[in-house]
């Protein structure tokens, strides 16, 4: 479980060919945080440690999880948002962001907005009625707030710490997203017998 609160922007610095392909994304985590078999969110995607060094790890992505998440585009020096788990105790400034990616949105638009940037994104037609005005929503992995919702499409403002410390900052229009909505909309929405997704 991850709270959207990004604490290190990595770089995938290997790409590794194979049944499943590996990945060795750079960080500036102590090598002491980490451990085999530990969870990382990596731009909102949860991905098993499988090796790690002084300032890098490896991890491991399934055809699934490639064909579900912007994971299978990444390529030598793509930047990774990354999140270690929550710990029980740990402050929760984010939302309940489990890692497991619901589809992939694009970026319809950018313009300032104050100090801010103003984003909008369109989610998969099947996702749409899980965001919310004011709700919360996992963009690569940030926990970030729903400003308006039409249809598909929803925007939210990015402030100027957000944009230098996660790879939102970088974002160009049409550019793909992995995107999770909210726990509780999932839960409401399968209670209600509506499949999002």
């Amino acid at each position: 479980m991850f709270t959207g609160i990004v604490s290190d922007l990595g770089h995938v610095r290997a790409v590794l060919p194979g049944g499943d392909t590996g990945y060795e994304i750079t960080t500036g985590f102590d090598a002491g945080a980490l451990s085999l078999g530990a969870s990382v969110a990596c731009s909102g995607v949860c991905l098993t440690v499988t090796a790690f060094g002084p300032d890098w790890f490896r991890v491991q992505a399934s055809a699934e999880t490639k064909a579900r998440s912007t994971v299978g585009s990444w390529r030598v020096g793509t930047p990774v948002n990354l999140e270690r788990p929550l710990r029980l105790g740990d402050e929760l400034g984010g939302h309940l962001v489990s890692g497991h990616v619901d589809g992939i949105g694009r970026v319809m638009s950018l313009r300032p907005e104050g100090e801010s940037l103003r984003l909008l994104f369109e989610a998969p037609p099947a996702l749409a009625p899980g965001i919310a005005p004011k709700g919360s929503i996992a963009v690569d992995g940030v926990s970030l707030t729903v400003n308006e919702v039409e249809d598909a499409r929803f925007g939210v403002n990015i402030i100027p710490h957000t944009r230098a410390v996660t790879s939102l900052g970088s974002l160009r229009v049409g550019d793909p997203v992995n995107l999770e909505i909210d726990l509780i909309a999932r839960y409401v929405a399968r209670l209600m017998g509506k499949e999002l997704a």
